[in-house]
């Protein structure tokens, strides 16, 4: 009798407690991952908000010192198109790291992760 429940107790822990066990831990590190891709998008965030609070400041004062509308309306062209440009590489760039710590995010439970 007693045999039989242990062979119960080890097929049961085998057949669910273990993997309980492998799924906690795989939220538990999906959980880490999805905290680290958060602040490192965050920051990366603010480090494109500076950047650019420095390109519009830096385009006002050369604005300020223009000799006339005509130096001013170029001025604030080339500013337009380059921020564009930013912003467009800014948003690919947050594109990536989201897509990047995705896939991290989710490599623990689909068994990709670190074992």
């Amino acid at each position: 009798m007693r045999e039989k429940s242990e062979k119960a107790r080890d097929a049961f822990s085998e057949k669910v407690v273990d993997p309980a066990k492998r799924a906690g831990e795989a939220l538990k590190e999906t959980g880490g991952k999805i905290a680290e891709g958060g602040a490192t998008i965050g920051k990366t965030m603010i480090d494109q908000a500076e950047q650019n609070a420095r390109e519009a400041f830096a385009a006002m004062r050369e604005a300020a010192s223009a000799k006339d509308l005509t130096q001013v309306m170029k001025i604030q062209g080339d500013y337009l198109r380059e921020q564009s440009q930013r912003s467009m590489s800014q948003a690919r760039e947050i594109g990536e790291l989201i897509m990047k710590f995705g896939k991290d995010a989710v490599a623990p439970l689909r068994g990709d992760g670190p074992k």
